[in-house]
């Protein structure tokens, strides 16, 4: 399966459970970050495939709604079973067209199955109620079931578990799906279909249509796709929310981050610095919940920056698929985009204590190379401060008190995640309750909620109403019916014009 799908000239879209070559003519590049050059292209859909793509999976709902949650639950036990057994093939492809290091790209995976092995268990979660008698002779209970067809429009930086947190509740819940993974790394997304047929998923449940804006106007505005999943930027999210909702749509849009870390002068600064670290460079900071913003509580930031100096100097920045620490950024634009805020900092009179441009690499020089980057005194004006830069560079900002602190996170617009160091349970109960943001982590640096909670933040971190997996994601996908119901017996007689009477 590997070959057939991962090691053709071009990435093309899986339809109705089967590869289909793309007649658009339009294509886009791929490459391994790791050695700088591409490896392959990927087919960009037209509005006849992105039509195709719509008509099968609208095709496939009827039955595939109808079919029973005991058949539903044994394909989904057994996705789990070959995602489990053959999650290496899958990490070598992550690695090859994002660059991740081969464990952080394994890690991905496990997140992901988390979420499969969650929704495994999902006839308990899509159980309707019963009132019996709630008037004389009379019974009320509810369902729940499937939209339809929903699309998915997923990101670069974790192509094998962002769209793994979506289309298994989708489709355990009665749904079929059409998933746009991103143009940067296509390939894990029709492996993971496949891998689904392979399970025994019908044709047509799970389609994959590679493409740009181009295919996703095709999702947001097509009056068969009844509902949208989407992560990536906050403009992006925006656009999304707003055009589906105006066609109709339900919608889960998650948007940017810039995740803050408060440090209390009481915390722990080894452990400190570990996660600060772990946070802030792993998968080289292209994560939405990656510690971009250290908040130091002084007199605790001198020190702090000399444990973050030690740790990151034994740091192996190169090729994920050799014994390295952090491989290399997804493209060269994006790299270049990155590195520019080091200059940025420089005009706004940071102190760049870490310089990533100057990292020495075990790995090919054309590959997209940026080392850790870590910056003292940063001002929260400064667009250092202000932008998701989505890569390894970590900013301190000191502050004189916790209040200082939490006034800042709380001023951000973003409110994915944050965290909190302090060996004071009362500091970490009050910062629980005060800070305005969806994931919080009490010395923990990346509180990524697992699957059976749900994932996402708050203000311009997300558009719509529900978040991501979990009892939400199962609300999400499915919608409820009320039915009331009287079996009349051989006694009943009369006429009665008003409201039913107890």
């Amino acid at each position: 399966m590997t070959d057939v799908l991962t090691d053709t000239a071009v990435v093309t879209h899986y339809i109705n459970g089967a590869l289909v070559e793309s007649t658009s003519g339009r294509t886009a590049p791929v490459y391994d970050p790791a050695l700088g050059v591409q490896t392959k292209q990927v087919a960009l859909a037209d509005e006849a495939e992105i039509a195709a793509a719509i008509a099968a999976a609208k095709a496939a709902f009827p039955a595939w709604r109808d079919t029973s949650l005991t058949r539903r639950q044994q394909i989904m036990f057994a996705f789990r079973e070959l995602l489990a057994a053959r999650r290496g093939e899958l990490a070598e492809i992550l690695t090859a067209e994002h660059g991740k290091v081969l464990s952080d790209a394994a890690g991905e995976i496990t997140r992901g199955l988390e979420v499969v092995e969650f929704v495994c268990g999902f006839p308990h979660l899509i159980k309707g109620d019963y009132s019996e008698n709630v008037s004389t002779g009379i019974d009320v209970y509810s369902t729940r079931g499937p939209l339809g067809v929903v699309g998915m429009i997923s990101p670069f930086n974790f192509p094998a578990m962002v769209p793994l947190w979506f289309f298994p509740v989708a489709i355990a819940a009665g749904n079929t799906v059409v998933l746009k993974p991103s143009e940067k790394d296509p390939s894990a997304a029709n492996w993971l279909a496949a891998l689904f047929t392979e399970a025994g998923l019908p044709d047509g449940v799970l389609n994959v249509l590679h493409g740009d804006k181009v295919a996703v106007d095709g999702l947001l505005n097509s009056p068969d796709v009844k509902a949208i999943s989407f992560v990536g930027s906050t403009p992006i999210a925006r656009y999304v929310y707003e055009t589906a909702t105006r066609n109709g749509k339900r919608v889960q849009a998650l948007g940017g981050a810039k995740n803050h870390m408060l440090v209390l002068p009481d915390a722990d600064l080894d452990l400190v610095a570990d996660a600060a670290v772990n946070a802030g460079f792993g998968s080289a900071g292209e994560r939405c919940m990656a510690i971009s913003v250290v908040v130091a509580v002084e007199p605790v930031a001198d020190e702090l920056i000399e444990k973050i100096q030690s740790r990151v100097a034994g740091l192996v920045v190169g090729d994920g698929r050799r014994a390295c620490d952090m491989g290399p950024l997804v493209t060269e634009v994006h790299r270049d985009k990155v590195a520019s805020y080091i200059d940025i900092a420089t005009a706004d009179g940071a102190s760049v204590v870490i310089d990533g441009r100057d990292v020495v690499v075990d790995g090919a020089p054309d590959g997209f190379w940026l080392g850790p980057t870590l910056i003292d005194k940063v001002s929260t004006s400064s667009k250092v401060y202000t932008d998701e830069i989505f890569g390894p560079v970590l900013s301190i900002v000191r502050v004189a008190s916790y209040e200082e602190g939490v006034d800042l996170i709380n001023a951000s617009p973003y409110g994915n995640g944050t965290a909190i160091f302090t060996n004071d349970g009362g500091a970490a109960r009050r910062f629980q309750n005060e800070v305005e943001v969806g994931m919080i982590g009490i010395n923990v640096p990346i509180p990524v909620p697992v699957s059976y909670y749900s994932f996402g933040g708050f203000k311009d971190s997300i558009f719509g109403d529900s978040k991501a997996y979990g009892i939400d994601g199962f609300q999400f996908y499915t919608r409820q019916k009320a039915i009331t119901s009287r079996w009349l017996d051989p006694s009943h007689g009369g006429i009665n014009l008003g409201f039913p009477q107890n």
